[in-house]
């Protein structure tokens, strides 16, 4: 009997070949449906929840596949990285399909970082760029030993490789600096953080913020929606919310504030507080630069949302900066024995769609 994943698999690569193809004359365009949900599928008893919220998995696992193989074959593989790495974050996920896309994914972070590195030394990437530029005071800073004042000019950077991250890959990891010898400028938040709930997907599934940053989440979806986070001390909860509705939190205490659905079980995401002005997220190729950051001895931290445990260790920054600097953050935590709902207790089955 051939297996429901192995069927869809093959659906995937027919459609896609037939996307990636140039289409003879007056040859139809094979195409499915969209990736657009909810379903047009109607919710009037707790059956037709439950063969939504299935239909729905699947219809999700089908389009971050064939989405990201059609990414992949028109050259684009940070964004085949991305609904990958999305593809296996899916709670559950039969592991024919990890088997299926695996291969692919490893070969496009390959292809994406060697596409990084051509053009990284004379135009960083955007998420290259630290957010210390931006919380950071922008005027000049005390020195550690004399008292006087450094101009922003003496301020380098820090740039390098993460590797690890298990089946996720290095992509959405949190490097911090925190000085041990002087003293770290002054955190000022920054505006306009948004976190967006849209296709079932929380947009960022890592928003890295300092202490005191405001977050606004947003559900961009047509359909109805919680956020809430049992993390605490920076736990909540948004209630039910509907398209367009904002809830704004603002988060207080350093570490890592797991944002779910009560709703949804697949969703779930990140908001990763530091301590420290000086922090960058990672590409998903693995490179990192924090920029802003005056010649020192410091501590260099990471956080992986695969890792049981923050990767520490010790860097000396020059008067050039410090690159090339290499960091490993772990893959091996395992996943609870459940999703919880806001209350922390299993969720009912016949509950979310």
């Amino acid at each position: 009997m051939v297996k429901p994943a192995l069927l869809a698999f093959t659906a995937a690569a027919s459609l896609v070949t037939a996307a990636g193809a140039a289409p003879a004359a007056d040859a139809p365009v094979a195409k499915w449906l969209g990736d657009e949900l909810p379903l047009p599928l109607p919710v009037k008893t707790p059956q037709d929840i439950g063969f939504k919220s299935a239909a729905e998995r699947q219809y999700l696992i089908f389009n971050l596949m064939a989405g990201g193989k059609v990414a992949y074959q028109r050259g684009d593989y940070a964004a085949a990285v991305d609904k990958w790495e999305t593809l296996l974050r899916i709670n559950g996920l039969d592991p024919q399909i990890e088997r299926a896309v695996t291969p692919f994914l490893v070969d496009a972070r390959a292809k994406a970082a060697g596409h990084l590195g051509s053009r990284v030394e004379t135009r960083p990437e955007p998420e290259a760029i630290t957010p210390a530029e931006r919380t950071a005071e922008p005027h000049a800073r005390a020195s550690a030993t004399s008292g006087r004042r450094v101009s922003s000019s003496s301020q380098v950077s820090v740039s390098g490789t993460v590797s690890g991250g298990g089946q996720i890959g290095p992509g959405g990891a949190v490097l911090w600096l925190k000085r041990l010898d002087g003293p770290m400028p002054r955190i000022v938040p920054p505006a306009n953080q948004v976190v967006t709930q849209r296709e079932k997907t929380f947009l960022p599934h890592v928003l890295a913020v300092p202490l005191g940053t405001t977050v606004q989440f947003r559900n961009d979806d047509r359909i109805y929606h919680n956020v809430f986070s049992i993390a605490k001390p920076n736990d909540f909860d948004a209630g039910i919310r509907a398209t367009g509705a904002t809830y704004t939190r603002t988060f207080n205490s350093p570490g890592a504030v797991e944002i779910l659905c009560n709703i949804h079980s697949t969703m779930n995401g990140y908001v990763f507080v530091v301590d420290s002005p000086l922090y960058t997220k990672v590409q998903a190729s693995g490179a990192f630069s924090i920029r802003g950051v005056a010649p020192g001895r410091y501590e260099l931290a990471a956080w992986h949302e695969a890792a049981s445990n923050i990767t520490r260790k010790t860097i000396v920054v020059g008067g050039e900066g410090a690159h090339d600097v290499t960091v490993t953050v772990g893959g091996d935590k395992r996943p609870g024995p459940f999703v919880p709902d806001k209350y922390g207790h299993k969720r009912q089955p016949q509950l979310g769609y």
